[in-house]
């Protein structure tokens, strides 16, 4: 069945139903996690997190609006596409979800008695119905010690998708699960941020010795290198930790890039990794690496990491 004829089936059916606002509206209901995470730690840790929440960044008239429909959806009125609750809502909502599948305690937002707390900026969360489905979703989170103030960690995830939306056409419900399913990818890369940074850290409230992990698709914006301050002393969590929370660091590379002149920046596979020289943790398999720097023409080249072994580059760039 084509568009035009799920167009006009729709249009017939919104006549049958008028006035039932639930049904024909211009909201996309994405509702909460109904389902538990079979995967989520039965353990509750030490480290607390307080979200102070999101603001938006975004420029858009509404901060419900997320896009614009150029194609027939069916149940959805109008050009303007709306979430029932305010972007940064559901993004704050989804990374608690996720910090508290890992195990953490995620406590109210003026709760005194946290550790740390956690911010940010919603710069993009847009989804634009055209011949495909378009979304694009920019997250920037800051997590801080609430003793000190100091910045832990920052950083930066963005999930490009498009799709067909399939020989039957597009519903409300389609639109929902695509977008949940993509803001879950930049949530749950957040939370795993989160959740490694503070491992590496503070490993007594994990019961965990220091680790580091590389999460794909995460721009680190600020790394530890701060001296926190301690915590009281409390009891140690009553069940052990997994062993799969530990990072073995051999199952990464070393990726080592110096070049001429230096304080260039190094993005690996389009993700921002820092400046020369630079030394960090990268996935096996082969990579695009691109070096730049104000003034000289960008050096790209592919580059094979090994599991276990480090790879060194040495790059001169050209005016």
């Amino acid at each position: 069945m084509s568009r035009l004829s799920l167009y006009l089936i729709s249009g017939l059916v919104g006549v049958v139903l008028a006035g039932c606002a639930s049904f024909i509206s211009n909201e996309i209901h994405l509702g909460n996690n109904e389902k538990a995470n079979p995967n989520a730690s039965k353990v509750r840790y030490l480290a607390s997190i307080r979200i102070a929440g999101y603001v938006d960044g975004r420029n858009m008239a509404s901060p419900r609006k997320i896009g614009i429909s150029e194609e027939p959806v069916f149940g959805l009125s109008g050009k303007d596409i709306f979430l029932d609750r305010d972007v940064t809502e559901v993004l704050a909502d989804s990374v608690r979800q996720h910090l508290e599948d890992k195990g953490m305690q995620v406590l109210a937002k003026d709760d005194a008695s946290a550790l740390f707390e956690l911010s940010g900026v919603v710069k993009e969360l847009r989804y634009d119905v055209k011949a495909r489905d378009y979304v694009l979703i920019r997250l920037e989170t800051t997590l801080k010690e609430v003793a000190t103030g100091k910045v832990v960690w920052a950083g930066e995830v963005e999930e490009k998708a498009d799709r067909f939306a399939g020989v039957s056409g597009n519903t409300k419900g389609d639109i929902a699960d695509y977008l949940k399913q993509e803001i879950n990818v930049v949530t749950g890369k957040t939370a795993e941020a989160v959740n490694s940074v503070l491992m590496a850290t503070r490993p007594e409230l994990f019961n965990l010795t220091p680790g580091t992990k590389v999460i794909p698709g995460v721009k680190v914006l600020v790394t530890p290198g701060v001296v926190l301050s301690p915590v009281p002393e409390v009891p140690a969590p009553a069940m052990p930790v997994a062993n799969d929370k530990l990072q073995d660091s051999s199952a990464n590379g070393m990726l080592i890039v110096n070049t001429t002149p230096d304080r260039a920046k190094v993005y690996v596979d389009g993700i921002y990794f820092g400046m020369s020289p630079l030394r960090a943790e990268v996935e096996p398999g082969v990579h695009k690496l691109e070096v730049r720097i104000k003034g000289y023409k960008t050096a790209s080249e592919k580059v094979s990491i090994r599991k276990g072994e480090s790879t060194e580059l040495e790059i001169t760039l050209e005016h």
